[in-house]
């Protein structure tokens, strides 16, 4: 089986959070947030490398984390770029893999299934997402607060990471990008740019992003629930959601 690169991307300040401290470096657990986030991606044997990407001041205790909790799928630790989109290019450029995720470093509580399923879609596919359906109304409101619209619930998704590609499908995608300043909010409407298609593979409502204060309690929730599993650390089949 082909070997995956992963860039997790977690250069953000996170103000939301409200902390003096980087989000991704909060204690979860006991270990930083990140840390957490890569040892998922450590224990794959489906991942070959990883490009860790973060703040030019965090390089080095990165490095020294990398060494401590035995991340030896960890190629390089880079410094990130003023806006997502480039930190996502400047770990792509470090990777060799023909496959590639991009992940959020503050989704910690991903699972190696939903991993998997969004490789095997992206393998069958060229691009996929991983993506749980909405549970709440959604309305379109204008520059006054009005509502205009209201989405068919039926149709939305809610989109998470990884999300996976070719590699040089997503390297081309964000090279067109930048040459044309265009900033997306994800990798996926990077590529959708280009016209190629993108699929969603099944998410998980727990794969949460820690960005505010309430979010770390409940992933700390989360944590002592799957200790206590009869799977071993990874959520039943029950947890998952079904597009």
């Amino acid at each position: 089986m082909d070997k995956w690169g992963v860039v997790i991307v977690a250069a953000g300040r996170g103000s939301r959070m409200g902390t003096e401290e980087s989000k991704q470096y909060l204690l979860l657990d006991g270990k930083p947030i990140l840390v957490h986030t890569l040892e998922v991606f450590q224990r794959m044997d489906l991942i070959g490398e990883i490009a860790l990407v973060v703040g030019s001041a965090d390089v080095e205790r990165c490095l020294e984390w990398a060494g401590c909790y035995g991340l030896t799928k960890v190629a390089a630790v880079l410094a990130g770029g003023a806006e997502r989109q480039q930190s996502v290019l400047c770990g792509l450029r470090t990777l060799s893999c023909e496959w590639v995720m991009v992940h959020d470093g503050v989704r910690p509580l991903v699972t190696e299934q939903a991993v998997s399923a969004c490789a095997d879609a992206a393998r069958a596919t060229g691009a996929a997402v991983l993506a749980v359906p909405v549970k709440d109304t959604i309305k379109q409101v204008d520059a006054s607060d009005i509502i205009v619209a209201t989405p068919d619930r039926s149709a939305l998704r809610a989109i998470q990471t990884p999300q996976a590609f070719r590699r040089s499908l997503l390297l081309s995608a964000h090279e067109k990008a930048e040459q044309e300043g265009f900033l997306g909010t994800d990798d996926a409407m990077v590529v959708e740019r280009t016209g190629t298609p993108v699929v969603v593979a099944e998410g998980e409502y727990t794969n949460i992003k820690i960005t505010t204060p309430e979010d770390l309690p409940y992933a700390e929730f989360l944590l002592a629930q799957r200790r206590t599993s009869d799977t071993g650390g990874e959520r039943n089949d029950s947890d998952r959601t079904r597009l």
